[in-house]
């Protein structure tokens, strides 16, 4: 019965349990970022290590998320990673203090790093790759629902009741995937399973925080200026390491070698520069409606809510997209429209229209929704079963790390503009060069894209290889 009920739709769906409480929770912080600084007396743009930590928790943990799901099974280990996120989401509702809150979010960070790359990992394996878009599309039109709830939802507590109950949501929701996850979900275990690489783990781990950590405080929150720069060179070089020990192990954590797959490089390197982009969109956006255009948590929420709604739509008709044009031209064209979209919102004035800014944010959240869905599908289309695992973890750490570093570069850029056009306070002005900067790396993408042969991921589209070249 279980075998039968993973081939089709109820473990994508119990699994996006998962991916709605963690899209609903960055949501939700999203919205509320200025009120947040303001409780805890920080400035809003230091905020963004409370977004960076979360990002850097899911990339340090993720690559031996695979390894411990093949050891004490899928289902064990993302049940347990569910009761972590909770714990920590619980942890940030009572946190006083801007380090109190970032440890917070790395803790929740660490149950997210478990949640859904081992979710995905189910999927991949019990699921037919002719059938694998479809099965995506059931685990994340739910999952886009927390983008849609979130940000109306977080701006109308925050506004009208205090942001800490925010974080209380995600108990009853995990309890809920928790219980499903235990009568539906097999417990997938592999018979033979290599050594955990504890050196590659401690090099990677330790390298990606120290460099985010140093990217993201800049000398201004928390480190001096001379520690951020010694943490982010420190990091680099420990990063550096694991290259050099990646070559002399037999089963490294992190299998590069998957990047020499064409389709696999196309899905992490040019998916890394999209994600950079929108992954800066949350961070942007709400400091720019609340601070910039004076508008209250709640009718931000309400405005950017909507780019989940046209993001649930294109949900529904992205596999005939695919089969109808083709994962090349699919992913090389999307990438321009996804970065005019965003440089779209470096326009907006506090005198444009709703109706406007609703029509780009559905637009946008379209087109995102059917480049990461390609994305994500072709990543796999020609990976190994016995290879899933290693690629799912480099994949969901390409996809962490390029969210985190969009969030850094957007504030950077953010604050140069502030610096260089002499005042302190954010403008909505100050808003548009970071805008701009995201859609031109967005836009970098396409040379990846354009690069792959017409017929990659014919047979995840739906069509043979030879129907595929008269496309």
């Amino acid at each position: 019965m279980q075998l039968k009920l993973a081939s089709g739709m109820l473990t994508p769906l119990i699994i996006a349990t998962a991916l709605f409480m963690e899209n609903m929770d960055a949501t939700v912080i999203a919205t509320s970022l200025p009120a947040i600084a303001r409780d805890l007396l920080v400035d809003p743009v230091a905020l963004k290590l409370a977004l960076t930590s979360y990002l850097v928790s899911l990339a340090v943990f993720i690559p031996v998320s695979g390894w411990m799901a093949d050891r004490f099974g899928a289902r064990r280990i993302f049940r347990s990673a569910i009761a972590v996120f909770i714990l920590g989401s619980v942890l940030c509702g009572f946190s006083g203090s801007l380090a109190g809150f970032v440890l917070a979010r790395f803790i929740q960070g660490m149950g997210g790093a478990m949640m859904v790359p081992v979710g995905r990992l189910v999927i991949l394996r019990t699921t037919r790759k002719e059938e694998l878009v479809k099965a995506l599309s059931y685990l994340t039109i739910p999952a886009l629902l927390g983008p849609v709830i979130g940000p109306p939802l977080g701006g109308f507590i925050t506004t009208y009741f205090h942001w800490r109950w925010i974080f209380f949501i995600n108990i009853p929701i995990g309890i809920l995937g928790m219980v499903l996850a235990g009568r539906y979900i097999e417990n997938l275990k592999e018979e033979h399973l290599p050594p955990l690489d504890k050196t590659g783990f401690a090099l990677t781990g330790i390298g990606l925080s120290m460099l985010m950590l140093g990217l993201a405080t800049e000398g201004k929150h928390m480190l001096s200026l001379q520690l951020s720069l010694a943490v982010s060179v420190l990091g680099a070089l420990l990063l550096l390491a694991y290259l050099w020990h990646y070559r002399r192990v037999a089963d490294p954590l992190l299998d590069l070698s998957l990047l020499r797959l064409p389709t696999f490089h196309a899905s992490v390197m040019g998916g890394f520069l999209i994600r950079m982009g929108v992954g800066a969109t949350p961070f942007l956006l709400p400091l720019m409606l609340q601070l910039g255009f004076g508008y209250t948590p709640f009718e931000s929420g309400m405005l950017t809510c909507s780019t989940a709604i046209g993001a649930i739509f294109m949900k529904t008709i992205v596999a005939k997209v695919l089969e109808r044009f083709g994962f090349k031209k699919v992913l090389s064209w999307n990438a321009v429209l996804v970065a005019l979209s965003m440089a779209v919102y470096g326009l907006f004035r506090v005198d444009t229209p709703h109706v406007l800014m609703l029509a780009v944010f559905v637009l946008g959240g379209f087109s995102r929704s059917l480049q990461f869905t390609s994305l994500n599908a072709i990543a796999f289309a020609d990976v190994e079963q016995s290879r899933m695992s290693h690629a799912t973890s480099l994949s969901s750490v390409a996809q962490q790390l390029a969210a985190g570093f969009g969030v850094t570069v957007a504030a950077m850029t953010l604050q140069l503009v502030t610096t260089l056009q002499g005042h302190d306070t954010l403008l909505s002005s100050d808003f548009a060069w970071s805008f701009l900067v995201m859609g031109l790396l967005t836009l970098c993408s396409v040379f990846f894209f354009v690069a792959l042969d017409a017929r990659s991921g014919a047979e995840l589209a739906g069509a043979s290889r030879d129907d595929s070249t008269t496309r």
